[in-house]
């Protein structure tokens, strides 16, 4: 008989990402953390909200001069609007650098392993016994989003999977690995261990994710 995916809190990790230390008869592949700014721009739409903010001061400033503003007074209406839009810019960014930092992904020789949440820390388990299908999408940072797809015999919820779900896929919501670095190496390596042809251990080489401004912790 097939288990479930499973959805599970905890607050103890004997194993980074991993809730317990796996059995003997299961090897860790890869281990690894998504790209802040793959977050900022993909789930928290950071160029986007940029953008708008950017068409909203302009607008402004030109409707102001055209019913006869003076430029100082255009200059003192952008200069009130434009700190909501560098705080709204950087609350985005922040958000998605802590959802980064929180977030570890695990790939095993039986099972894909989520965990991640800032203020409730949630681990799912995928085991790929499950997995009907993979699918990968490259994006224009480097980065890619890797959708698993169950066919429709077992779900998680949507809710409790964002943001680590398939856009707009509520009917049946895909577990989806988001801004995976490398994303062609471990899309190959997560087929093959699919597959039940698992290779080696791939430890992520990645620069520390700092968000700007941030000092960075002191190594250990």
């Amino acid at each position: 008989m097939k288990s479930a995916p499973v959805i599970g809190e905890h607050e103890f990790e004997p194993v980074e990402g991993l809730p317990e230390a796996p059995p003997e008869d299961e090897r860790i592949l890869w281990r690894g953390k998504p790209s802040w700014t793959g977050l900022a721009y993909r789930v928290f739409h950071v160029r986007k909200v940029a953008i708008y903010f950017a068409i909203l001061l302009a607008w402004g400033a030109a409707s102001g001069y055209h019913d006869g503003q003076t430029l100082a007074d255009v200059g003192r209406t952008f200069a009130m609007m434009a700190p909501i839009a560098a705080v709204t810019v950087g609350v985005l960014c922040l958000l998605a650098w802590f959802y980064a930092r929180t977030t570890v992904y695990t790939i095993t020789s039986k099972r894909l392993v989520m965990r991640f949440g800032m203020a409730l820390t949630l681990t799912v388990n995928l085991p790929f016994s499950l997995v009907k299908s993979a699918d990968m999408r490259i994006c224009g940072d480097g980065t890619g989003d890797l959708p698993l797809d169950f066919g429709g015999q077992h779900r998680v919820g949507y809710i409790h999977m964002w943001p680590f779900v398939r856009p707009m896929k509520f009917a049946r919501p895909q577990p989806m690995l988001r801004a995976v670095k490398n994303p062609e190496k471990v899309a190959q390596l997560l087929a093959d261990a699919i597959a039940g042809n698992p290779v080696t251990f791939m430890e992520e080489k990645t620069e520390a994710q700092h968000a700007p401004g941030m000092m960075p912790e002191p190594a250990e």
